[in-house]
């Protein structure tokens, strides 16, 4: 056995390599593709896979792909690519190990959807942007939204699972009933003489979406608060699809998984994005991204011939299993195709989302402001329960605590004074 000196002596690299090694025998393989067609060039996407964050002495690997549907505008969707995973990972204590990481993250992207937006309005730009963020760490995938891009799964065994929330003000009555509780009006467009048009949208600014990143000119009740959900995968794996509303105005979730059944990611997308135009022609930047979550390559193993050749293996794994029963090799590695859902929470007050029923002290740090991560004096953090409706179970000294300039974002977005007042000096 090693001792203590003869292993600190192993090079990082070798470290790094060796933990990699092991990783990959109960991790999945990610394999992804995407594809888009531009009419206003207000889609942006970010890929990255093979992230890595240090745990003890070894490494932890993670996936990040998101999709950003700009509006009025690119800037605020540039923004938030550029800068809102570095704000959710600095909302992340650096030493909570695997299982305390993954815990974190549903409260960790509220602070940095929070952060992303409060940042980007600072500077006084008009867009917006819709978020799909989505987050792999082996066989669990969590995902944050705000407007109406989508992300579904579909798990090895064909069950169909919504990951994100559809914001718009026409089929969402709870987030209508919240803007106008917050200062806001919900209605059509007016153009003379009773008659109204089109969707609902939120006035003043006339947006169609209860949530997103930006949209300064709107008001802060459009809040950049997401729905978060949490699902932990089956060793079988599966596809997920990450695509704008180019998309889904056209296609339902089972007609993008059927019209690519059997092709591998990066084709996939490119059929979704080509029917979802031959549907509905290119009315609005149309971009989708396919990850496929697949079971490490097993050892070769004396199975028997297929029945049918040539469908490849995504045409096996992407369709419903038959109830029939399988070898006994199959049973050897095969588990149950059962998708547990870990989290999933959708309000919009920040004192619910940044409240940690899990068991980590170090959640939230004392003196640091839990969306923004700047350092609070003792005696200046205000805690998120403040002005709690319901002091018999939130108590207004407990924490997280907020500084000043969050705590007035949080107010602003619960209605609790007016929008406009934090910028009234520079606006007309």
């Amino acid at each position: 056995m090693s001792t203590r000196s003869e292993h600190q002596t192993v090079p990082l690299s070798v470290l790094l390599k060796r933990e990699l090694a092991n990783e990959k025998i109960e991790r999945p393989e990610i394999v992804h593709g995407q594809a888009s067609q531009s009419k206003k060039g207000e889609d942006f996407t970010l890929l990255k896979t093979e992230c890595q964050r240090m745990v003890g002495d070894g490494v932890s690997t993670y996936s990040v792909f998101a999709l950003f549907d700009g509006h009025n505008g690119s800037a605020a969707a540039i923004y938030s690519k550029e800068n809102l995973l570095n704000n959710v990972l600095s909302a992340i204590p650096s030493e909570l190990n695997r299982d305390e990481w993954i815990a974190a993250l549903p409260r960790a992207l509220v602070a940095g959807f929070v952060k992303t937006d409060k940042d980007f309005q600072e500077r006084a730009q008009m867009s917006g942007t819709t978020v799909t963020f989505v987050i792999i760490e082996g066989w669990v995938v969590t995902v944050a939204s705000v407007g109406d891009s989508r992300c579904i799964l579909e798990a090895a065994e064909g069950d169909i699972y919504f990951l994100s929330a559809d914001h718009r003000l026409e089929c969402n009555e709870e987030e209508r009933l919240r803007i106008t509780a917050s200062g806001g009006e919900v209605g059509r467009l007016n153009t003379g003489g009773g008659a109204e048009i089109g969707p609902l949208r939120c006035w003043p600014g006339g947006l169609c979406l209860s949530r997103s990143i930006g949209d300064r000119d709107v008001g802060e009740y459009i809040v950049p608060v997401p729905y978060v959900k949490q699902v932990k995968l089956s060793t079988a794996g599966g596809r997920v699809i990450i695509s704008s509303d180019g998309v889904w105005d056209a296609l339902s979730a089972e007609a993008a998984l059927d019209c690519c059944r059997g092709m591998p990611a990066d084709a996939a997308a490119a059929q979704i994005v080509k029917e979802a135009l031959h549907a509905k022609g290119l009315r609005d930047d149309t971009t989708c991204i396919v990850i496929d979550i697949l079971p490490q390559e097993k050892p070769a193993a004396p199975l028997p011939p297929p029945k049918k050749q040539g469908k490849g293996v995504f045409k096996s794994m992407f369709r419903k299993k038959s109830t029939e029963s399988t070898s006994c090799v199959d049973k050897e590695y095969i588990e149950p195709d059962v998708v547990e859902e870990l989290f999933e929470e959708g309000s919009a007050m920040l004192s619910e989302r940044l409240d940690t029923k899990y068991p980590l002290c170090n959640m939230f740090r004392l003196f640091t402001c839990a969306v923004c991560q700047v350092e609070v004096k003792p005696g200046e953090g205000i805690s998120i329960h403040a002005g709690s409706c319901n002091p018999g179970k939130l108590r207004p000294w407990d924490g997280p605590f907020l500084c000043l300039s969050c705590q007035e974002k949080k107010e602003a977005m619960e209605g609790k004074r007016q929008s406009g007042d934090r910028y009234s000096s520079g606006s007309e």
